[in-house]
């Protein structure tokens, strides 16, 4: 019986299970090229900065109309911004979390979304995408009233007069919406943006979140085949032998904050983001061990790890951090504005 375990820090668009809902499935939109999010954990899609320059004419960051494709019918929805926010914070969070937390999320994700209006170009015309049906992203009035039942009045009530009380509050960065990506654990450390996207943005860098060292399912271990692991390496143009699994990973080298940058698979270099996604794995903060023709991986986290962490916004805003405090902690250098 060999053993093989390669020393990285263990924890990671899309994304449920004790910890909130969507929170732990990363919202796909612009952002994902590279990679998510579930949360949960998580699925991205392009890099930040590397997608369409933003247009010449920018609409008013106060626009009424919000446009977000359904991924399951194709649709473009046109919500209200109070819908879309309100929406978005009910499929990010559990509506019983602290006031604080609540609205931090509400002015990241209202934020978010004017960034990717002004840097991405969907064929559809929609500036990002959502699952209502399967309560991804963004819930729309429908899916609420089926998610929340009986207490839809209630909780409808208390999410919208925090919305509310946020909702012409958006963080820029320069003069432009900032990129306010979320996701729902890190693995005590939030990730820089370059090391997921390819793209480095001054206020997607890693910042402490050690918090979430304790939150629900932070460590969480899944098991593959052998032949499991092969199929998933094949997708990725990998050729693994059967006949000697155990010496298929090799060293990884990790980043600053502890996420796997790259691993030795099967001879060649692997980006972390990249294993992630092949694999389904919650976090790129990981650790592999192979016994009797299984690997173990285990995570640390869940998400793409860049930006708010949802899950150390709940323990900032239960220890009296302000929505502010809490949204200048992990976007560093962005300014509040309403």
């Amino acid at each position: 019986m060999k053993k093989f375990f390669l020393p990285i820090f263990a924890v990671l668009l899309v994304l449920g299970s004790i910890l909130p809902l969507a929170a732990y499935r990363v919202t796909r939109a612009v952002l994902s090229g590279a990679e998510p999010a579930s949360s949960a954990a998580s699925s991205a899609v392009s890099s930040p900065a590397a997608s369409a320059q933003p247009p010449s004419a920018v609409p008013s960051a106060d626009a009424e109309t919000f446009l977000v494709e359904d991924q399951a019918t194709g649709q473009v929805l046109e919500l209200s911004r109070q819908e879309y926010v309100l929406g978005a914070v009910a499929a990010e969070m559990p509506v019983s979390w602290p006031d604080e937390a609540l609205k931090a999320q509400a002015v990241a994700a209202h934020s978010y979304a004017l960034y990717c209006r002004d840097h991405t170009a969907l064929q559809s015309g929609a500036w990002l995408t959502a699952d209502p049906a399967r309560r991804q992203g963004c819930l729309t009035e429908p899916v609420l009233r089926s998610y929340w039942g009986t207490a839809y009045e209630q909780n409808y009530a208390r999410l919208s007069a925090l919305v509310d009380e946020v909702l012409d509050e958006i963080l820029y960065y320069e003069n432009a919406p900032a990129c306010a990506s979320y996701f729902a654990i890190s693995n005590g450390q939030t990730e820089a943006s370059e090391n997921v996207w390819g793209s480095a943005l001054p206020y997607l860098i890693s910042v402490d979140s050690s918090t979430d060292r304790s939150a629900d399912n932070y460590e969480y271990t899944v098991t593959f085949s052998a032949e499991q692991v092969q199929q998933a390496l094949a997708g990725l143009g990998i050729s693994a032998d059967l006949a000697a699994p155990e010496g298929w990973f090799g060293p990884a080298a990790l980043t600053s904050a502890g996420y796997t940058k790259t691993v030795t698979v099967c001879g060649q270099t692997v980006t972390g983001t990249t294993l992630r996604r092949a694999l389904g794995l919650r976090s790129t903060c990981f650790t592999v061990q192979y016994q009797s023709g299984n690997f173990s991986f285990t995570t640390r986290g869940y998400g793409h790890g860049v930006g708010l962490s949802q899950w150390g916004t709940k323990a900032m805003a239960e220890q009296g951090k302000s929505y502010a405090d809490i949204l200048a902690h992990y976007y560093p250098g962005t300014q509040l504005q309403g």
